[in-house]
Protein backbone atom coordinates (compact mmCIF):
# COMPACT_ATOMS: atom_id res chain seq x y z
CA UNK A 1 0.00 0.00 0.00
CA UNK A 2 1.18 3.54 -1.00
CA UNK A 3 1.67 5.86 1.44
CA UNK A 4 1.28 9.29 1.50
CA UNK A 5 3.80 12.01 2.83
CA UNK A 6 1.94 15.11 4.68
CA UNK A 7 2.05 18.55 3.19
CA UNK A 8 3.25 20.86 5.29
CA UNK A 9 1.41 22.58 7.92
CA UNK A 10 -0.46 25.70 6.99
CA UNK A 11 2.17 27.90 8.78
CA UNK A 12 4.49 26.44 6.80
CA UNK A 13 3.73 27.55 3.69
CA UNK A 14 2.71 30.60 1.69
CA UNK A 15 -0.44 31.64 1.21
CA UNK A 16 -1.90 34.39 0.08
CA UNK A 17 -2.19 37.58 2.56
CA UNK A 18 -6.08 37.99 1.13
CA UNK A 19 -6.99 35.21 2.22
CA UNK A 20 -5.50 34.89 5.90
CA UNK A 21 -5.34 39.19 6.52
CA UNK A 22 -7.77 41.01 4.17
CA UNK A 23 -10.36 39.86 2.09
CA UNK A 24 -13.71 38.66 3.54
CA UNK A 25 -14.79 35.19 3.23
CA UNK A 26 -17.90 36.39 1.01
CA UNK A 27 -15.59 36.80 -1.62
CA UNK A 28 -13.12 34.34 -1.54
CA UNK A 29 -15.65 31.60 -0.92
CA UNK A 30 -16.96 32.43 -4.69
CA UNK A 31 -13.38 31.70 -5.94
CA UNK A 32 -12.77 28.54 -4.04
CA UNK A 33 -12.50 25.11 -5.70
CA UNK A 34 -15.24 23.67 -3.72
CA UNK A 35 -17.49 26.63 -5.62
CA UNK A 36 -16.05 26.40 -8.85
CA UNK A 37 -16.58 22.81 -9.42
CA UNK A 38 -19.76 23.08 -8.24
CA UNK A 39 -20.44 25.26 -10.88
CA UNK A 40 -18.63 23.07 -13.15
CA UNK A 41 -21.02 19.87 -12.30
CA UNK A 42 -24.42 22.30 -12.28
CA UNK A 43 -23.30 23.55 -15.79
CA UNK A 44 -22.78 19.70 -16.60
CA UNK A 45 -25.66 19.05 -15.24
CA UNK A 46 -28.12 21.32 -16.81
CA UNK A 47 -26.61 20.42 -20.15
CA UNK A 48 -27.63 16.72 -19.77
CA UNK A 49 -30.93 17.69 -18.28
CA UNK A 50 -31.07 20.31 -21.54
CA UNK A 51 -30.16 17.81 -23.78
CA UNK A 52 -32.53 15.03 -23.00
CA UNK A 53 -35.40 17.56 -23.45
CA UNK A 54 -34.23 18.19 -26.91
CA UNK A 55 -34.16 14.58 -27.84
CA UNK A 56 -30.72 13.10 -26.66
CA UNK A 57 -30.69 9.34 -25.61
CA UNK A 58 -30.24 10.29 -21.91
CA UNK A 59 -32.13 8.22 -19.38
CA UNK A 60 -33.99 10.37 -16.33
CA UNK A 61 -31.83 7.50 -14.21
CA UNK A 62 -28.54 8.80 -15.55
CA UNK A 63 -30.07 12.40 -14.54
CA UNK A 64 -30.61 11.19 -11.21
CA UNK A 65 -27.40 9.91 -10.03
CA UNK A 66 -25.78 13.18 -11.19
CA UNK A 67 -28.18 15.26 -9.20
CA UNK A 68 -27.80 12.87 -6.57
CA UNK A 69 -23.60 13.46 -6.70
CA UNK A 70 -23.23 17.10 -7.84
CA UNK A 71 -22.49 18.38 -4.43
CA UNK A 72 -20.23 14.96 -3.16
CA UNK A 73 -17.41 16.14 -4.89
CA UNK A 74 -14.20 13.78 -4.21
CA UNK A 75 -11.06 16.02 -4.91
CA UNK A 76 -8.36 13.32 -3.86
CA UNK A 77 -10.28 10.99 -6.92
CA UNK A 78 -9.66 13.94 -9.20
CA UNK A 79 -6.32 15.07 -8.42
CA UNK A 80 -5.49 11.76 -8.85
CA UNK A 81 -6.85 11.61 -12.09
CA UNK A 82 -5.15 15.49 -13.04
CA UNK A 83 -1.51 13.38 -12.66
CA UNK A 84 -2.29 11.36 -15.31
CA UNK A 85 -4.90 13.20 -17.29
CA UNK A 86 -2.76 16.15 -17.45
CA UNK A 87 -6.04 18.08 -17.70
CA UNK A 88 -8.17 19.66 -14.94
CA UNK A 89 -11.47 19.82 -16.66
CA UNK A 90 -11.66 16.37 -18.05
CA UNK A 91 -10.06 15.14 -14.36
CA UNK A 92 -13.20 16.16 -13.15
CA UNK A 93 -15.56 14.95 -15.49
CA UNK A 94 -13.94 11.11 -14.54
CA UNK A 95 -14.47 11.98 -10.91
CA UNK A 96 -18.09 12.82 -11.64
CA UNK A 97 -18.60 9.68 -13.88
CA UNK A 98 -16.81 7.72 -10.79
CA UNK A 99 -19.48 8.88 -8.88
CA UNK A 100 -22.31 8.53 -10.75
CA UNK A 101 -20.96 5.55 -12.82
CA UNK A 102 -24.58 5.11 -14.20
CA UNK A 103 -24.20 8.57 -16.16
CA UNK A 104 -20.39 8.46 -17.39
CA UNK A 105 -21.52 7.81 -20.88
CA UNK A 106 -23.49 11.03 -20.91
CA UNK A 107 -21.72 13.81 -19.33
CA UNK A 108 -20.04 16.67 -21.57
CA UNK A 109 -22.00 15.39 -24.58
CA UNK A 110 -20.89 17.64 -27.53
CA UNK A 111 -18.56 20.14 -25.21
CA UNK A 112 -15.49 21.61 -25.22
CA UNK A 113 -13.64 22.75 -21.84
CA UNK A 114 -14.48 26.12 -22.21
CA UNK A 115 -18.16 25.40 -22.70
CA UNK A 116 -17.82 24.41 -19.01
CA UNK A 117 -15.19 26.55 -17.51
CA UNK A 118 -15.73 29.84 -19.29
CA UNK A 119 -19.49 29.62 -18.53
CA UNK A 120 -18.80 29.17 -15.01
CA UNK A 121 -16.13 31.89 -14.96
CA UNK A 122 -19.20 33.97 -15.70
CA UNK A 123 -21.71 33.15 -13.16
CA UNK A 124 -18.50 33.79 -10.85
CA UNK A 125 -18.11 37.26 -12.02
CA UNK A 126 -21.33 38.18 -12.05
CA UNK A 127 -21.81 36.87 -8.23
CA UNK A 128 -18.15 38.57 -7.12
CA UNK A 129 -19.41 42.26 -8.62
CA UNK A 130 -23.21 41.86 -7.40
CA UNK A 131 -20.62 41.46 -3.77
CA UNK A 132 -18.47 44.70 -4.67
CA UNK A 133 -21.51 46.40 -5.67
CA UNK A 134 -23.16 45.82 -2.28
CA UNK A 135 -19.85 46.90 -0.65
CA UNK A 136 -19.68 50.64 -2.46
CA UNK A 137 -23.26 50.94 -1.38
CA UNK A 138 -22.02 49.81 2.15
CA UNK A 139 -19.63 52.73 2.14
CA UNK A 140 -21.43 55.34 0.82
CA UNK A 141 -24.25 54.97 3.41
CA UNK A 142 -22.05 56.02 5.98
CA UNK A 143 -20.22 58.64 3.84
CA UNK A 144 -23.12 60.46 3.00
CA UNK A 145 -23.85 60.83 6.56
CA UNK A 146 -20.46 61.97 7.46
CA UNK A 147 -20.96 64.80 4.52
CA UNK A 148 -24.49 65.67 5.79
CA UNK A 149 -23.03 65.92 9.37
CA UNK A 150 -20.31 68.06 8.72
CA UNK A 151 -21.33 70.25 5.84
CA UNK A 152 -20.70 73.66 7.32
CA UNK A 153 -17.55 72.68 9.26
CA UNK A 154 -15.23 75.35 7.43
CA UNK A 155 -11.58 73.72 6.65
CA UNK A 156 -8.39 75.03 4.80
CA UNK A 157 -8.76 73.70 1.17
CA UNK A 158 -5.45 72.80 -0.18
CA UNK A 159 -4.24 72.62 -3.89
CA UNK A 160 -0.61 71.19 -4.64
CA UNK A 161 -0.81 70.49 -1.07
CA UNK A 162 -0.75 74.29 0.05
CA UNK A 163 -3.06 77.03 1.75
CA UNK A 164 -6.07 77.49 -0.99
CA UNK A 165 -9.28 78.68 -0.37
CA UNK A 166 -11.25 77.24 2.12
CA UNK A 167 -14.19 74.81 1.67
CA UNK A 168 -15.76 72.65 4.27
CA UNK A 169 -15.40 69.12 5.84
CA UNK A 170 -18.43 68.01 4.31
CA UNK A 171 -18.09 69.54 0.65
CA UNK A 172 -14.29 67.77 0.64
CA UNK A 173 -16.06 64.37 1.65
CA UNK A 174 -18.73 65.06 -1.16
CA UNK A 175 -15.41 64.42 -3.47
CA UNK A 176 -15.47 61.16 -2.09
CA UNK A 177 -18.45 59.99 -2.66
CA UNK A 178 -18.71 61.27 -6.11
CA UNK A 179 -15.73 59.05 -7.05
CA UNK A 180 -17.68 55.73 -5.45
CA UNK A 181 -21.08 56.96 -7.36
CA UNK A 182 -18.99 56.49 -10.68
CA UNK A 183 -17.40 53.48 -9.61
CA UNK A 184 -21.01 52.04 -8.76
CA UNK A 185 -22.20 53.23 -12.10
CA UNK A 186 -19.03 50.78 -13.24
CA UNK A 187 -20.10 47.92 -11.58
CA UNK A 188 -23.70 47.92 -12.34
CA UNK A 189 -23.16 47.84 -15.77
CA UNK A 190 -20.25 45.69 -16.63
CA UNK A 191 -22.69 43.34 -14.22
CA UNK A 192 -26.09 43.98 -16.15
CA UNK A 193 -24.00 43.57 -19.36
CA UNK A 194 -22.82 40.42 -19.11
CA UNK A 195 -23.39 37.22 -20.96
CA UNK A 196 -23.20 33.51 -21.35
CA UNK A 197 -20.65 32.47 -23.32
CA UNK A 198 -22.88 29.93 -24.80
CA UNK A 199 -22.25 26.12 -25.99
CA UNK A 200 -20.25 26.54 -29.07
CA UNK A 201 -17.64 23.77 -29.37
CA UNK A 202 -14.17 23.93 -30.03
CA UNK A 203 -14.13 27.14 -31.94
CA UNK A 204 -17.14 28.57 -31.39
CA UNK A 205 -19.01 27.28 -34.62
CA UNK A 206 -21.42 24.58 -32.62
CA UNK A 207 -20.35 22.05 -34.77
CA UNK A 208 -20.28 19.59 -32.39
CA UNK A 209 -23.96 20.28 -30.96
CA UNK A 210 -25.01 20.28 -34.65
CA UNK A 211 -23.47 16.57 -34.87
CA UNK A 212 -25.27 15.66 -31.56
CA UNK A 213 -28.69 16.82 -33.02
CA UNK A 214 -28.25 14.95 -36.42
CA UNK A 215 -27.66 18.55 -37.93
CA UNK A 216 -30.61 20.26 -36.49
CA UNK A 217 -30.06 24.06 -35.95
CA UNK A 218 -32.99 24.95 -34.35
CA UNK A 219 -32.42 22.35 -31.75
CA UNK A 220 -28.71 23.88 -31.09
CA UNK A 221 -29.87 27.11 -31.01
CA UNK A 222 -33.01 25.92 -28.23
CA UNK A 223 -30.39 24.30 -26.39
CA UNK A 224 -28.87 27.62 -26.22
CA UNK A 225 -31.86 29.79 -25.08
CA UNK A 226 -32.62 26.90 -22.11
CA UNK A 227 -29.39 26.77 -21.05
CA UNK A 228 -29.37 30.62 -20.42
CA UNK A 229 -32.36 30.10 -18.58
CA UNK A 230 -31.22 27.43 -16.69
CA UNK A 231 -28.49 29.40 -15.21
CA UNK A 232 -30.27 32.72 -14.60
CA UNK A 233 -28.45 34.53 -17.79
CA UNK A 234 -30.87 36.95 -20.72
CA UNK A 235 -28.42 35.92 -23.29
CA UNK A 236 -25.07 34.76 -24.81
CA UNK A 237 -22.34 36.36 -26.92
CA UNK A 238 -23.49 36.38 -30.36
CA UNK A 239 -20.23 35.02 -31.62
CA UNK A 240 -17.15 33.70 -29.85
CA UNK A 241 -14.14 31.46 -30.64
CA UNK A 242 -13.41 29.16 -28.09
CA UNK A 243 -13.67 31.43 -25.40
CA UNK A 244 -16.02 34.32 -24.40
CA UNK A 245 -14.28 37.57 -25.65
CA UNK A 246 -11.46 37.86 -22.92
CA UNK A 247 -12.19 41.75 -23.35
CA UNK A 248 -15.66 41.20 -21.31
CA UNK A 249 -12.63 40.51 -18.08
CA UNK A 250 -10.81 43.57 -19.36
CA UNK A 251 -13.73 45.77 -18.82
CA UNK A 252 -14.77 43.94 -15.50
CA UNK A 253 -11.08 44.60 -13.93
CA UNK A 254 -11.21 48.19 -15.11
CA UNK A 255 -14.39 48.64 -12.80
CA UNK A 256 -12.69 47.13 -10.18
CA UNK A 257 -9.11 49.48 -11.02
CA UNK A 258 -11.39 52.42 -10.54
CA UNK A 259 -12.93 50.99 -7.23
CA UNK A 260 -9.05 50.67 -6.08
CA UNK A 261 -8.49 53.93 -7.85
CA UNK A 262 -10.91 56.18 -6.07
CA UNK A 263 -10.00 53.95 -2.33
CA UNK A 264 -6.74 55.41 -2.90
CA UNK A 265 -7.65 59.13 -3.42
CA UNK A 266 -9.71 58.63 0.18
CA UNK A 267 -7.07 56.74 1.88
CA UNK A 268 -4.70 59.37 0.69
CA UNK A 269 -6.76 62.33 1.72
CA UNK A 270 -7.11 60.48 4.97
CA UNK A 271 -3.23 60.43 5.33
CA UNK A 272 -2.40 64.05 4.87
CA UNK A 273 -5.55 64.99 7.25
CA UNK A 274 -4.17 62.69 10.15
CA UNK A 275 -1.11 64.61 9.74
CA UNK A 276 -2.76 67.66 9.76
CA UNK A 277 -4.48 66.13 13.21
CA UNK A 278 -8.21 67.10 11.56
CA UNK A 279 -9.40 64.37 10.79
CA UNK A 280 -8.59 60.60 11.75
CA UNK A 281 -9.20 57.27 11.55
CA UNK A 282 -10.54 55.11 14.22
CA UNK A 283 -7.60 53.70 16.70
CA UNK A 284 -8.57 50.68 19.07
CA UNK A 285 -7.99 51.01 22.76
CA UNK A 286 -5.46 48.60 22.87
CA UNK A 287 -3.82 49.24 19.05
CA UNK A 288 0.20 49.99 18.48
CA UNK A 289 1.23 52.22 16.47
CA UNK A 290 4.85 51.95 16.63
CA UNK A 291 6.83 49.23 18.22
CA UNK A 292 9.53 51.52 19.41
CA UNK A 293 7.43 55.39 19.23
CA UNK A 294 4.29 54.49 21.83
CA UNK A 295 3.11 57.91 21.19
CA UNK A 296 2.32 57.35 17.44
CA UNK A 297 -0.73 57.02 16.32
CA UNK A 298 -0.49 55.93 12.63
CA UNK A 299 -2.76 55.80 9.90
CA UNK A 300 -2.92 52.22 9.46
CA UNK A 301 -5.75 51.09 7.89
CA UNK A 302 -5.61 54.20 5.33
CA UNK A 303 -1.76 53.00 4.75
CA UNK A 304 -3.18 49.60 3.59
CA UNK A 305 -5.59 50.68 1.38
CA UNK A 306 -3.18 52.62 -0.35
CA UNK A 307 -0.92 49.31 -0.99
CA UNK A 308 -3.98 47.10 -1.55
CA UNK A 309 -5.32 49.68 -3.97
CA UNK A 310 -1.56 49.40 -5.84
CA UNK A 311 -1.69 46.16 -5.94
CA UNK A 312 -5.49 46.12 -7.31
CA UNK A 313 -4.54 48.88 -9.86
CA UNK A 314 -1.56 46.96 -11.12
CA UNK A 315 -3.68 43.45 -11.13
CA UNK A 316 -6.09 45.02 -13.30
CA UNK A 317 -3.95 45.52 -16.44
CA UNK A 318 -3.59 41.80 -16.81
CA UNK A 319 -6.59 41.33 -18.30
CA UNK A 320 -5.95 43.81 -20.76
CA UNK A 321 -2.82 41.97 -21.82
CA UNK A 322 -4.73 38.76 -21.74
CA UNK A 323 -7.34 40.25 -24.45
CA UNK A 324 -4.45 41.86 -26.29
CA UNK A 325 -2.62 38.76 -26.60
CA UNK A 326 -5.45 36.29 -27.94
CA UNK A 327 -4.20 34.28 -30.73
CA UNK A 328 -6.97 33.68 -33.27
CA UNK A 329 -9.82 31.27 -32.08
CA UNK A 330 -7.81 30.94 -28.53
CA UNK A 331 -4.79 30.53 -26.98
CA UNK A 332 -4.02 28.89 -23.88
CA UNK A 333 -1.61 31.51 -21.89
CA UNK A 334 -4.64 32.83 -20.71
CA UNK A 335 -5.71 30.32 -18.11
CA UNK A 336 -2.68 30.68 -15.92
CA UNK A 337 -3.00 34.55 -15.90
CA UNK A 338 -6.50 34.95 -15.17
CA UNK A 339 -6.53 32.00 -11.85
CA UNK A 340 -4.55 34.77 -10.28
CA UNK A 341 -5.64 38.00 -12.25
CA UNK A 342 -9.89 37.49 -11.63
CA UNK A 343 -9.68 36.16 -8.16
CA UNK A 344 -7.01 38.63 -6.92
CA UNK A 345 -8.65 41.59 -8.26
CA UNK A 346 -11.64 40.90 -6.42
CA UNK A 347 -10.17 40.05 -3.28
CA UNK A 348 -8.77 43.13 -3.44
CA UNK A 349 -11.56 45.45 -4.35
CA UNK A 350 -13.20 43.67 -1.75
CA UNK A 351 -10.73 43.50 1.27
CA UNK A 352 -10.71 47.91 0.62
CA UNK A 353 -13.88 48.32 0.51
CA UNK A 354 -14.32 46.41 4.06
CA UNK A 355 -11.54 48.55 5.21
CA UNK A 356 -13.04 51.82 3.84
CA UNK A 357 -16.34 51.20 5.60
CA UNK A 358 -14.58 50.38 8.61
CA UNK A 359 -12.64 53.75 8.30
CA UNK A 360 -15.56 55.70 7.54
CA UNK A 361 -17.65 54.59 10.11
CA UNK A 362 -15.05 55.30 12.76
CA UNK A 363 -13.69 58.78 11.34
CA UNK A 364 -12.53 61.10 14.28
CA UNK A 365 -12.92 65.04 13.22
CA UNK A 366 -11.28 67.60 15.45
CA UNK A 367 -13.19 70.92 14.81
CA UNK A 368 -10.14 72.95 17.05
CA UNK A 369 -7.44 71.86 15.00
CA UNK A 370 -9.41 72.59 11.82
CA UNK A 371 -10.27 76.16 13.33
CA UNK A 372 -6.70 76.55 14.62
CA UNK A 373 -5.33 76.42 10.89
CA UNK A 374 -7.86 78.32 9.11
CA UNK A 375 -7.24 81.50 12.05
CA UNK A 376 -3.43 81.01 10.83
CA UNK A 377 -3.73 80.96 7.37
CA UNK A 378 -7.74 82.68 6.20
CA UNK A 379 -5.69 86.45 6.81
CA UNK A 380 -3.56 85.72 2.98
CA UNK A 381 -6.10 83.43 1.83
CA UNK A 382 -8.45 87.06 2.18
CA UNK A 383 -5.90 89.20 0.13
CA UNK A 384 -8.41 89.48 -2.62
CA UNK A 385 -11.58 90.34 -0.17
CA UNK A 386 -9.52 92.81 1.79
CA UNK A 387 -8.07 94.29 -1.29
CA UNK A 388 -11.73 94.82 -2.89
CA UNK A 389 -12.94 96.23 0.80
CA UNK A 390 -9.92 98.56 1.01
CA UNK A 391 -10.81 99.97 -2.51
CA UNK A 392 -14.48 100.42 -1.15
CA UNK A 393 -13.57 102.55 1.32
CA UNK A 394 -11.20 104.83 -0.88
CA UNK A 395 -8.58 103.27 -1.06
CA UNK A 396 -6.47 103.10 -4.82
CA UNK A 397 -6.26 99.80 -5.59
CA UNK A 398 -2.17 99.58 -6.50
CA UNK A 399 -0.87 101.06 -3.32
CA UNK A 400 -3.20 98.43 -1.06
CA UNK A 401 -1.59 95.51 -3.29
CA UNK A 402 1.74 96.70 -2.89
CA UNK A 403 0.73 97.15 1.18
CA UNK A 404 -0.01 93.32 1.33
CA UNK A 405 2.38 91.62 -0.41
CA UNK A 406 5.22 93.33 1.58
CA UNK A 407 3.32 92.69 4.89
CA UNK A 408 2.28 89.30 3.98
CA UNK A 409 5.74 88.65 2.84
CA UNK A 410 7.43 90.23 6.35
CA UNK A 411 4.53 88.54 8.76
CA UNK A 412 5.70 84.68 7.12
CA UNK A 413 9.15 85.15 8.50
CA UNK A 414 12.51 87.65 8.86
CA UNK A 415 12.03 91.36 6.91
CA UNK A 416 14.96 92.24 4.68
CA UNK A 417 17.11 93.31 7.01
CA UNK A 418 17.07 89.64 8.93
CA UNK A 419 15.19 91.45 11.78
CA UNK A 420 14.33 87.93 13.18
CA UNK A 421 13.01 89.63 16.43
CA UNK A 422 10.36 91.44 14.81
CA UNK A 423 9.09 88.40 13.21
CA UNK A 424 9.08 86.31 16.73
CA UNK A 425 6.10 89.13 18.04
CA UNK A 426 3.01 86.98 17.53
CA UNK A 427 1.94 84.59 14.90
CA UNK A 428 2.17 85.51 11.07
CA UNK A 429 -1.41 86.25 10.88
CA UNK A 430 -1.59 88.02 13.80
CA UNK A 431 1.56 90.12 12.58
CA UNK A 432 0.27 90.49 8.99
CA UNK A 433 -3.27 92.30 10.28
CA UNK A 434 -1.39 94.31 12.72
CA UNK A 435 0.77 95.72 10.05
CA UNK A 436 -2.20 96.52 7.69
CA UNK A 437 -4.40 98.10 10.28
CA UNK A 438 -1.29 100.60 10.98
CA UNK A 439 -0.59 101.16 7.60
CA UNK A 440 -2.30 104.51 6.47
CA UNK A 441 -2.96 103.33 3.09
CA UNK A 442 -5.79 101.04 4.95
CA UNK A 443 -8.91 102.56 5.99
CA UNK A 444 -9.62 100.36 8.32
CA UNK A 445 -10.17 100.66 12.22
CA UNK A 446 -8.79 98.34 15.53
CA UNK A 447 -10.16 94.97 14.97
CA UNK A 448 -12.12 95.49 11.94
CA UNK A 449 -10.17 93.59 9.59
CA UNK A 450 -10.38 90.50 12.12
CA UNK A 451 -14.43 91.33 12.07
CA UNK A 452 -14.04 90.83 8.00
CA UNK A 453 -11.96 86.94 8.87
CA UNK A 454 -15.14 84.83 9.48
CA UNK A 455 -14.03 81.43 7.70
CA UNK A 456 -17.79 80.96 6.57
CA UNK A 457 -17.47 84.30 4.73
CA UNK A 458 -14.98 82.12 2.34
CA UNK A 459 -16.69 78.83 1.94
CA UNK A 460 -18.85 79.80 -0.85
CA UNK A 461 -21.63 77.72 -1.92
CA UNK A 462 -19.96 74.88 -0.36
CA UNK A 463 -22.45 73.67 2.38
CA UNK A 464 -25.57 74.32 -0.14
CA UNK A 465 -23.60 72.27 -2.61
CA UNK A 466 -23.11 69.17 0.12
CA UNK A 467 -26.92 69.81 0.64
CA UNK A 468 -27.78 69.81 -2.92
CA UNK A 469 -26.06 66.74 -4.05
CA UNK A 470 -26.74 64.63 -1.28
CA UNK A 471 -30.81 65.23 -1.16
CA UNK A 472 -30.97 65.03 -5.48
CA UNK A 473 -28.23 62.49 -5.86
CA UNK A 474 -27.00 59.74 -3.46
CA UNK A 475 -30.12 59.73 -1.19
CA UNK A 476 -32.57 59.04 -3.89
CA UNK A 477 -29.71 56.40 -5.62
CA UNK A 478 -29.24 54.72 -1.58
CA UNK A 479 -32.73 54.65 -1.27
CA UNK A 480 -33.91 52.71 -4.58
CA UNK A 481 -30.61 50.19 -3.59
CA UNK A 482 -31.77 50.24 -0.10
CA UNK A 483 -32.54 46.45 0.07
CA UNK A 484 -28.62 45.94 -0.99
CA UNK A 485 -26.43 45.18 1.61
CA UNK A 486 -23.90 42.41 2.45
CA UNK A 487 -22.44 41.19 5.58
CA UNK A 488 -20.27 43.34 6.91
CA UNK A 489 -16.70 41.98 6.20
CA UNK A 490 -13.85 41.46 9.53
CA UNK A 491 -10.82 44.13 9.51
CA UNK A 492 -8.42 41.52 11.03
CA UNK A 493 -5.08 43.30 10.91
Amino acid sequence: MDTVTPGPAASERYESPLLTRYASPAMSVIFSERRTVLLWRRIWLALAETQRELGVDIREEQLAALRANVDRIDFEAAAAHERELRHDVMAHVHAYGDAAPAARGVLHLGATSADITDNANLLQLREALELVRGRVLDVLRPLAAFARRWAELPTLGFTHFQAAQPTTVGKRACLWIQDLLLDLAEVERRTAGLRLRGFRGATGTQASFLALFDGDAGRVEELERRMCARLGFGGTYAVTGQTYPRKVDALVLDALSGVGQSCAKFAHDLRLLQHLHEVEEPFGERQIGSSAMPYKRNPMRAERMSGLARWLIVTAQNAGWTAAGQWLERTLDDSSNRRLALPEAFLSADALLVLYRDVVEGLAVSPEAIRERLRTELPFLASEMLLAEGVKRGGDRQSLHEAIRRHSLAARGPDANGDREAASSGGPAERFLAALESDDRFPFGPGELAALLTPEAFTGLAAEQVERFLTDEVDPLLEARSSVSVAKGEVRV
